[in-house]
């Protein structure tokens, strides 16, 4: 398509989780989308203002005009988003006042259809993704941005929203040295990284960290507590050890298991309260997991701390910034190039399209000849036992 063709009318929504600086891609669409002569639109709390655009004021789709909006990246988004993004698997309140999941992805389509809008443009992550593939499928004309805090979408180098947790990380990490050496102790700090170590491995050759623990390569804990020990000699009485959520342990003293109260509600041979309340911790069971077995092979205190979801809140970075636009500018792109399911993916020192067939089902993950790993071996950092 071309700056002559007829107005279009493209919606763009966010998937769940929050990310800081979404309205930059907003923005981006916006005013691309305003260089063509084609309206934008946005759907609230993702897919929720179509489907249920009863529950809004003014219905669930907004006008956007940057001369309007506050389309600051500083601010919340102005779209917000759901807890779930899923028209295949939609919570509902049957007849029988219970709780069901329903298809509701026919429906979907027809309201989009009803609302006249020729495309969507989703900012979502890999689960997104892969549902607005089978969307896509279904008819759905999309083009998604990848936004990742753990940067772990596949065909992407940079997915939005990872630098802003980069720099937030690196600057705690900053902090949490400056305690472990006031306090002559062990600082075991936990990051996000389920299942790719690119904030661990990466914040913490910024910070000059003695180890980092990342999911791509098993840590061994008698290697690293007798990595530190070497260290900390002379002068240096402290440590800082770096932990992705879903580092891989070796040599790790198993606890006996505790019986949690949903499983003793459910099991008749479980032990425990099966009336007491039960919560599923998961943030920080890395760093109390490394810092205990620290504990145990080394005479130095430890003490764990979490970074977490913290990451998530507060400004994006200028680079995400930057990024954002671009995105936003790049899905308006996609379109008028005539590009449908596609994932607008930056590929230094291109914005490519990509099919999302190729870029959903898929982890980045750190590959081994990595130049990251390279930098860390030459600083000395321990990352664990590639032979393993």
């Amino acid at each position: 398509m071309s700056k002559e063709t007829s107005q279009k009318r493209v919606a763009i929504m966010v998937g769940a989780g929050y990310i800081p600086g979404i309205n930059a891609v907003v923005a981006g669409a916006s005013l691309a989308a305003g260089q063509l002569g084609w309206e934008l639109v946005g759907i609230l709390d993702g897919f929720e203002g179509l489907l249920h655009p009863e529950k809004y004021p003014n219905g669930g789709i907004i006008s956007i005009d940057p001369r309007v909006l506050n389309l600051d990246p500083n601010t919340s988004s102005v779209l917000g988003q759901s807890a779930r993004v899923d028209p295949f698997n939609v919570r509902i309140v049957n007849e029988l006042e219970m709780v069901e999941e329903v298809d509701m992805s026919d429906e979907l389509l027809k309201r989009i259809k009803a609302a006249n809008i020729d495309a969507v443009i989703s900012i979502v992550g890999g689960l997104g993704m892969s549902i607005l593939y089978q969307l896509h499928k279904k008819g759905l004309n999309t083009v998604c941005v990848p936004r990742s805090i753990e940067n772990d979408i596949a065909s992407t180098s940079v997915s939005f929203g990872f630098n802003t947790a980069l720099t937030f990380t690196i600057d705690m990490l900053d902090r949490a040295r400056l305690a472990a050496k006031a306090a002559h102790k062990i600082a075991v700090v936990e990051v996000q990284g389920e299942v790719a170590g690119w904030i661990a491995l990466q914040a913490g050759i910024a910070v000059a960290a003695d180890a980092v623990l990342i999911p791509e390569i098993p840590a061994d804990l008698q290697q690293l507590a007798t990595h530190l020990k070497n260290n900390m000699t002379g002068k240096k009485s402290w440590g800082l050890v770096v932990v992705a959520q879903g580092a891989k342990i070796i040599n790790q003293q198993k606890k006996e298991e505790k019986v949690s109260s949903l499983k003793a509600s459910l099991s008749p041979l479980a032990t425990s309260d099966s009336n007491s309340e039960y919560v599923i911790h998961k943030s920080g069971q890395a760093a109390q997991a490394v810092a205990e077995g620290l504990q145990l092979r080394i005479a130095e205190e430890t003490f764990p701390m979490v970074i977490g979801p913290w990451v998530r809140g507060g400004v994006p970075s200028a680079v995400d910034r930057q990024l954002g636009v671009a995105y936003g500018a790049g899905a308006i792109q996609a379109l008028e190039a005539g590009s449908k399911g596609v994932m607008v993916a930056f590929v230094p020192p291109d914005v490519k399209f990509v099919p999302l067939a190729e870029a959903i089902n898929k982890v980045r993950t750190i590959p081994a000849e990595s130049m990251f790993f390279q930098v860390a071996d030459s600083l000395g950092i321990y990352f664990g036992n590639k032979e393993a």
